[in-house]
């Protein structure tokens, strides 16, 4: 027979249930109202602990979930063989734990804590227990149901926002929005792919793609496309990780930590990988979207630069225009344009300065040595990852025509993964469609020097040395000029041959045009004759020219040659004309000759002296 006294209690408990119920909100979730029905209980019953706990198949035990009286310390409870009842006896203390299943078949636990003194009869807890397997399981199926409404509703709303819009951040936004709502407890992370730039303002971690200490349940979900399921040891916590999944492949790897550590029900597992499912469709739309957008403006990129290049005819101006949109289009530092010739490189002028520097070499030979191997994919989102090396991020892109490799294209920036691969793909077309330019460019400027060079000495022609000084004299202050004759040519000719004759020309001209400044003009006069125009110089600055080159000629050929050398100088104040400069320093060179050859004479516009 049930003690009548604590029968009041309980029937007193029932009473208080209805109206509890009637006033207790349809939104709160399952656990909130096991804890406030655990209260009701124990204020009723004069308990000391009353305290709800759910089985764990995994670990084969309990975990309390819901309480009244301070017991959610209690550690788990191990499965006693299925029995309905069990009485625990703990000093001055009963307890009693009654088992029973709810509607979804998960095992529950209801322990009831009360002093020695008020024991509560078998048929009492029989009651009790029936009663609460009863209640919970209508509580769980009303909450549930009233739940998995709400939720599906977000869920409808969700899909209907972020397939409305077309660009990855409003997407990436709502998929957080949609879970701070539907699990306002939970703790979670969108883990994305290097190829995403990350947005400060969300919870996005960059989804770690090796492999070096094992394949992490987040990289399984990626590579799978399957939900997995994970534990954290400290605090304990169950995590589950949802591949974001579309049509095309898998984007990412939403994280879901959960604040207990119970494995998560079937009905979670299918609405977050619904959830996931519907932002991978969706993001996988925005990409799409983004992607053709993207490709419209690199082909407009194409486009515009190739009318660009066409435009300029000189190539280190084609080159620095290049450099330029590199910079501007891929966020790169420093941009190297290398030509192939020879069996050498070249570094093409229009570069970026570092790489006329020592340390941009390591770079240069990251590249060379994948072009070795045969590699296609010269592109490193984190080549070297250290601190002490300025550049991190790396792509290279051959230039190439009639599929001859003519050069390369190197781009460095200091971020790492800076560049995607996206942007290497571009990269590489906009070199390849701009080669032909640049071949054109070097084409066009190697046969403007064939026309203004003389074919043997490869100095200037007579013409070209006319035309420069004519243009010296319009814009320049003063100049000088030197007219160059080998001695005793003929008799090298006729001792030696004409062949060695034309070698002993080619190598006095070597040797002048080594002996003269950058923007100085070294001609073949005709013949045996060789002049030089220096622009801008005072008199003693062209006769010091003078001496430089008869001294290396007597030192630096074979046979050994001097040379007899005319020196003559205009300054704009003398009113100087092109035809008086030839002449005087033809004069000049002709008293060299008088007096004995090997030797430096110099007209002023006053006199003729040997210098």
């Amino acid at each position: 027979m049930m003690c009548m006294e604590e029968m009041k209690r309980y029937e007193s408990f029932k009473q208080k249930f209805f109206h509890w119920f009637l006033a207790f909100p349809d939104d709160e979730p399952f656990l909130a109202a096991a804890d406030e029905l655990l209260a009701l209980l124990k204020e009723e019953m004069g308990l000391e602990q009353a305290v709800f706990y759910l089985f764990d198949p995994e670990r084969a035990a309990f975990y309390p979930e819901a309480s009244a009286g301070g017991a959610m310390g209690a550690g788990a409870v191990a499965a006693d063989g299925g029995q309905e009842i069990a009485l625990l006896d703990g000093g001055s203390h009963e307890k009693a734990r009654l088992f029973f299943s709810l509607p979804d078949g998960t095992p529950a636990l209801l322990e009831l804590t009360y002093r020695k003194e008020r024991a509560i009869d078998r048929p009492l807890l029989q009651a009790v227990r029936a009663d609460f397997a009863d209640l919970f399981g209508k509580l769980a199926a009303m909450l549930q149901g009233e739940g998995e409404e709400k939720r599906y509703g977000q869920l409808h709303r969700f899909a209907a926002k972020i397939h409305s819009s077309m660009r990855i951040d409003d997407v990436l936004e709502e998929i957080i929005r949609t879970l701070q709502n539907v699990y306002p407890s939970f703790t979670y992370y969108l883990l994305l792919s290097h190829d995403n730039h990350l947005r400060d303002h969300l919870p996005i971690k960059v989804l770690a793609l090796d492999e070096g200490e094992g394949q992490t349940a987040a990289l399984r979900a990626f590579l799978t496309g399957q939900v997995q399921c994970d534990e954290l040891e400290t605090p304990r916590r169950s995590v589950l990780y949802a591949p974001i999944k579309g049509v095309q492949a898998v984007y990412g790897v939403i994280q879901i930590i959960a604040p207990y550590a119970a494995p998560f029900p079937q009905r979670e597992v299918r609405f977050i990988s619904l959830l996931a499912g519907t932002a991978g469709s969706a993001l996988e739309n925005a990409k799409l979207y983004e992607q053709s957008r993207r490709l419209v403006a690199d082909l407009q990129l194409i486009n515009d630069t190739m009318r660009q290049l066409n435009a300029r005819m000189r190539l280190h101006e084609g080159i620095e225009y290049m450099v330029s949109q590199i910079r501007q289009s891929f966020g790169a530092d420093e941009v190297g344009f290398f030509l192939f010739a020879d069996g050498r490189r070249e570094l093409l002028p229009g570069s970026t300065p570092f790489f006329y520097e020592e340390r941009s070499a390591m770079y240069v030979k990251w590249v060379e040595e994948r072009r070795r191997d045969g590699q296609d994919i010269l592109f490193a989102g984190d080549a070297w990852a250290s601190s002490l090396t300025p550049f991190r991020s790396i792509m290279a892109a051959p230039m190439q025509q009639n599929k001859e490799t003519k050069g390369v294209c190197i781009a460095l920036a200091r971020e790492p993964y800076r560049f995607t691969f996206e942007m290497f793909k571009l990269l590489e077309s906009l070199v390849q469609h701009s080669t032909l330019a640049f071949m054109n460019a070097i084409l066009r400027e190697e046969l403007e020097k064939l026309v203004v060079t003389d074919y043997l000495t490869k100095l200037y022609t007579r013409r070209y040395l006319d035309e420069t000084i004519q243009k010296s004299m319009e814009t320049d202050g003063s100049g000088a000029f030197l007219l160059i004759d080998i001695d005793n040519f003929k008799q090298i000719n006729d001792l030696y041959g004409h062949q060695i004759g034309d070698e002993v020309l080619i190598r006095v001209a070597e040797t002048v045009r080594a002996s003269v400044r950058e923007n100085d003009v070294a001609a073949r006069w005709g013949g045996e004759e060789l002049a030089v125009y220096l622009p801008n110089v005072h008199l003693v600055d062209a006769v010091a020219a003078a001496r430089r080159i008869t001294e290396k000629v007597r030192q630096h050929t074979a046979p050994a040659v001097t040379v007899s050398c005319g020196v003559s100088w205009w300054g704009r104040r003398f009113g100087d004309n092109a035809k008086q400069l030839f002449k005087q320093a033809d004069k000049a060179l002709y008293r060299a000759k008088e007096m004995g050859k090997n030797c430096i004479f110099v007209y002023d516009g006053r006199r003729l002296y040997k210098a």
